[in-house]
């Protein structure tokens, strides 16, 4: 598909996706709490279709009511009677990196083998650490030489461990919410040098509004479980899908830099990591109104800024766009974080950019972006990966002729309604198949 993205003005309001971080903690929750779950505002981006499919493989009942909601029914994973709580072997995580890291630990509870599968990007990321960890906790693994597909053999018995955080708390949130499920009692998981702190404070969130055992965060260097809680039941819980951060970042910094426009359903509060976009919109100098309801954007002179996007990697492709307008050499910290998502995103950044005439350098852990010079319309390639498409569609708002970005249904993977949104706004944007030639 390419998205053809001509200069425009935005103007109007617009709701924010439903975060994905969010709705796939909450469908493995719902998966190890034993009843029903009903979760509210669900998503339904390519990565959340493929974590209410895991779930469902591995014996979760899930149904889509009349109000869009979404009810799950599960018997958790049985330790005691292996294939009981699962009908297939055979689970497949599509291109999501959170669904692999955080499901795998969870698949490992069951007696049962069980095969992990991706798709696109995922196939080629590497998993070394399900080899090094998971053999700890009593858990024989057989990968591709560190690559999908991976087999599983449980189940996963709960002990003291350490692991590195350096490169994901991903893989950290599925051990978590895996001891939990094997009533983990008395055991520490020792995390050294964790990223991406407030995704764990997330997932922390959600184990506890599925009364799960969530443990006892030490300064996010050790978590403790105690005595596991009981007598709860999943058919008291209610968990409505926050407000996405990671895609909403992408409609304020449009706001920033094309025009005035009204954000709802992002709340200040949350444990999001990428509501740090608010920081660096005001250190841009944007002209900005938060409060619990909405976030009102306004254009005006942008200049450049100084972040640190370590704990909040997702941020660069949107932090790039609105650099790209703003006077000045903006530095942004964490490039080291990016060598492994659906792209080499610190490269793809340069790459594509550059094509639009942004000069972005990259030194070690350090980005820094020359902005303020204007953009041209080029023709730009999502390189398969969302985050890629949108910020190009967002810096095209206001470049210099319009701007063709091929590939450009990778926003399906987190954000399917991104350039219908963009539209409502105001944004000329035409969108058209692309042709596959086979020889």
């Amino acid at each position: 598909m390419i998205a053809t993205i001509q200069p425009s003005r935005l103007s109007d309001t617009i709701q924010a996706p439903a975060s994905k971080s969010s709705m796939q903690r909450a469908c493995a929750a719902a998966l190890i709490s034993k009843g029903k779950s009903f979760i509210y505002n669900p998503g339904h981006s390519n990565d959340d279709k493929a974590a209410l499919q895991v779930i469902a493989a591995m014996g979760a009942k899930v149904n889509q009511l009349s109000d869009g909601s979404i009810e799950t029914d599960s018997t958790g994973i049985d330790l005691s009677s292996p294939g009981k709580a699962q009908s297939s072997t055979v689970v497949n995580c599509g291109e999501s990196g959170l669904g692999i890291r955080m499901f795998a630990p969870i698949i490992a509870l069951s007696k049962r083998p069980v095969t992990i599968q991706g798709e696109g990007s995922l196939l080629s990321r590497p998993m070394d650490f399900f080899d090094e960890i998971l053999p700890r906790l009593n858990v024989t693994v057989s990968s591709n030489k560190g690559r999908l597909p991976i087999t599983l053999s449980g189940p996963l018995q709960p002990g003291d461990i350490e692991i590195d955080g350096s490169l994901s708390s991903q893989f950290l949130t599925g051990l978590l919410m895996a001891y939990a499920a094997a009533d983990a009692k008395g055991v520490t998981i020792t995390v050294n040098n964790l990223k991406s702190k407030p995704y764990i404070d997330l997932t922390l969130k959600v184990m506890q509004a599925f009364g799960l055992n969530a443990p006892r965060n030490k300064n996010y260097e050790e978590f403790y479980f105690e005595a596991p809680i009981t007598g709860h039941t999943a058919s008291q819980t209610r968990y409505t899908v926050e407000g996405d951060w990671s895609g909403g970042a992408f409609l304020l910094v449009a706001g920033a830099i094309a025009g005035n426009i009204e954000v709802y359903g992002l709340d200040p509060d949350s444990a999001q990591a990428d509501k740090k976009i608010l920081a660096a919109l005001r250190d841009a100098g944007a002209g900005m109104e938060v409060s619990n309801k909405s976030i009102k954007l306004f254009t005006g002179k942008l200049k450049a800024f100084t972040f640190d996007a370590t704990d909040c990697p997702d941020l660069f492709p949107p932090l790039v766009a609105l650099a790209a307008y703003c006077s000045g050499l903006t530095t942004i910290k964490g490039v080291s974080r990016l060598a492994h998502k659906e792209s080499n995103r610190g490269l793809t950044l340069q790459e594509e950019f550059g094509k639009m005439g942004l000069i972005i350098d990259l030194e070690k852990d350090t980005m820094r972006i020359q902005g303020g010079k204007g953009l041209k319309g080029a023709t730009v390639h999502s390189r398969h990966d969302h985050r890629i498409a949108m910020a190009c569609a967002v810096a095209a708002l206001q470049a210099a002729g319009e701007t063709m970005i091929e590939e450009a249904e990778a926003i399906n993977k987190s954000y399917p309604d991104f350039y219908d949104d963009l539209t409502t706004l105001g944004a000329g944007i035409k969108i058209k198949q692309q042709t596959i030639h086979i020889q």
